[in-house]
């Protein structure tokens, strides 16, 4: 069977330097080398897909190299990431280290020293990876910007702490409820607080069909990422946008391990849920990423006092002081234990029955 080649981002503004390190890791080291000139342009490489070893100058024009390392942290979480500098500061070398560097490297560097040093930080990787075993990849799907947020925004920042990947799928710009473009900006700003990749496609708001382009839509999102666990809307909603989604979801989801509905503010009394996500510790999270949307800000269900007491009332039916409620689908990889990890999923309380006559509060 052919070894899958190292990945390799360089992080470098200077264009030789640049041109260097990827000659030498691509024709001696045989690796696949991807360069970026900022930080930005860094992180949105790591969103679309992240590498084996990343490789860091720290004196770059806006996010230095040692900020970009925090966001790495979060964002690319185990993924080994070797510092560049010019200057042999031990002032440096010591606030690299204690942002969690896993190399320091002093330019210029001989070809045989970086080599050797990526090589060796690909084996702690991969390392890395092993020990931990698979990790989810999550796939949350909503109608128009900040539904999946409020869903299950705390679910999906308690995803990411475990090192799982998420993506959020959304339909539309939500035109209806705002700006379309200023909605689609706070959207990206949302997903980023948690260091999530988000799809915006912009089917018309209020016009969905699930036949009408939807289903295709989630089934290439599904072809491409291989989501372990899929959350969406529930069938129980008044807004026929969100019934739309779910019906799409279902369909294209259907060799998913783990599939669960969230609430929407427009949900009808008939959403019962089966599963709640203990979220303790990732309220204030959801939160912020709530605050991104501030042309919303206006709504009573996204004021904080809001969220908080109403995590605070679903947690009364499973563990924790907080939790988000879900309507099981689909279940296999959680009930089985095949697949499943320690992410949020794995750690659901399920609702009592309830007694006859008897309705879930």
């Amino acid at each position: 069977m052919t070894q899958r080649r190292t990945r390799v981002l360089v992080v470098e503004d200077d264009a030789d330097t640049a041109g260097f390190v990827r000659t030498v890791l691509e024709r001696r080291g045989g690796m696949d080398v991807v360069v970026a000139g900022d930080a930005m342009t860094a992180l949105a490489e790591v969103d679309q897909q992240v590498p084996d070893v990343i490789l860091t100058d720290i004196q770059m024009p806006g996010m230095s190299g040692l900020e970009l390392l925090g966001e790495l942290r979060s964002r690319a979480p185990g993924v080994p990431v070797a510092v560049m500098t010019a200057f042999a500061s031990v002032d440096y070398a010591v606030e690299a280290l204690r942002r969690d560097a896993d190399e320091f490297l002093v330019k210029p560097v001989a070809a045989a020293t970086l080599l050797d040093r990526v090589t060796a930080l690909a084996a702690v990787g991969q390392a890395r990876r092993d020990a931990v075993g698979p990790r989810d990849v999550v796939l949350a799907v909503g109608a128009h910007p900040d539904d999946v947020e409020i869903g299950v925004g705390a679910t999906l920042a308690s995803h990411r702490a475990a090192g799982h990947q998420v993506v959020i799928l959304t339909m539309s710009g939500g035109a209806v409820g705002g700006d379309s473009q200023t909605r689609r900006h706070e959207a990206l700003a949302a997903a980023a607080v948690i260091g999530a990749r988000l799809f915006l496609h912009d089917f018309e708001d209020t016009r969905m069909q699930a036949a009408g382009g939807l289903i295709a839509v989630v089934e290439e999102a599904v072809s491409d990422l291989s989501p372990t666990v899929v959350y969406t809307h529930s069938a129980h909603d008044r807004h026929q946008d969100h019934r739309a989604v779910h019906e799409a979801v279902m369909v294209a989801t259907r060799k998913v391990p783990s599939v669960a509905c969230f609430q929407s503010p427009s949900c009808t009394l008939d959403f019962r849920p089966t599963r709640f996500v203990p979220v303790d510790g990732f309220v204030e999270t959801k939160l912020e990423m709530l605050a991104a949307f501030t042309s919303q800000s206006h709504r009573d269900y996204m004021e904080p006092d809001v969220v908080r007491s109403t995590a605070r009332y679903w947690s009364r039916f499973g563990t924790g002081a907080y939790a988000e409620p879900l309507e099981t689908v689909r279940a296999a990889a959680m009930l089985s234990g095949a697949g499943a990890t320690t992410g949020a999923v794995g750690l659901v309380a399920q609702m009592p029955e309830p007694r006859t006559g008897e309705a879930p509060a």
